[in-house]
């Protein structure tokens, strides 16, 4: 299994949300806006996006319709006292070959999870109030 890269991104349009904080599990793990903003590019590219749900260390939004479970990892980091963020996001379905107990049998997740990936960033790309500063193996915000 092969982890995914990480897209590093800033917008104005993705910060800190009013009461936010109220649902965060830990402390200053913010990105709910740009959970949500996947939730809906996403369906308007076709994927089934039922939910977004914060985490312990960060946003998880849920992706359905593939053979697999599958999710999107969103962590934002608070730059300054704006509410700016610093924002992260992977696929964190790993690629490649993984056991499905509801087909009892091994399938390959390279192929759609490299999809979903390449969907995440076009919708970044596209977006010209989002600026993707880095794509990494490495998480980017260390």
């Amino acid at each position: 299994m092969t982890a995914n890269p990480f897209l590093h991104i800033r917008s104005a349009k993705l910060r800190i949300l009013p009461g936010e904080d109220d649902e965060l599990v830990n402390e200053g793990m913010y990105g709910k806006a740009c959970a949500q903003y996947l939730q809906t590019s996403l369906a308007g590219r076709g994927y089934s996006v039922p939910f977004v749900v914060c985490e312990d260390w960060g946003w998880w939004v849920d992706v359905k319709g593939l053979d697999f479970t599958c999710g999107i990892g969103v962590y934002g980091i608070q730059i300054d006292d704006s509410g700016d963020l610093d924002l992260c996001v992977t696929v964190l379905t790993p690629k490649g070959k993984k056991w499905s107990w509801t087909k009892l049998r091994s399938i390959d997740t390279s192929a759609e999870v490299d999809k979903l990936h390449e969907t995440i960033r076009s919708i970044f790309e596209d977006d010209v109030d989002v600026t993707i500063v880095c794509e990494s193996p490495d998480f980017p915000l260390e």
